[in-house]
């Protein structure tokens, strides 16, 4: 599992993690059923606290990404991803709406809004 997280970065260690491995999922790097590191491995590998890498790994448990089986391990969960794919575009379109509004106060055309929409999303 190949995750990079900065120290830096505004966004909380384990919401790094999470959001890396979830992509990660979606994008069929990581497939259902494949084991991922424990929560310890995890922690070490990336230089984190064991309560960050738990948290994370709770953070996907909660969401459905992951599964864990007690004396096993942690694994992809098998689920629909057509699903996920659902429940995160709902997330996003909240979010956008929340940014529309606050372009509204600010007087924003919509051809502003779609501009500063398509160089953010051409830099990441």
């Amino acid at each position: 599992m190949d995750l990079i997280i900065s120290n830096t970065s505004s966004i909380a260690l384990y919401e790094q993690i999470k959001e890396q491995i979830k992509t990660q999922i979606l994008n069929n790097k990581l497939k259902d059923g494949d084991i991922l590191p424990s929560i310890r491995t995890l922690a070490k590998e990336l230089k984190v606290s064991i309560i960050t890498s738990k948290r994370a790994y709770e953070e996907l448990e909660k969401e459905g990404f992951i599964a864990t089986v007690p004396g096993k391990g942690t694994f992809v969960a098998l689920q629909n991803k057509e699903r996920l794919k659902e429940i995160l575009i709902y997330d996003l379109e909240n979010k956008l709406e929340e940014i529309i509004k606050t372009a509204k106060c600010l007087d924003l055309s919509l051809e502003e809004c779609l501009e500063i929409l398509k160089n953010l999303y051409e830099e990441v």
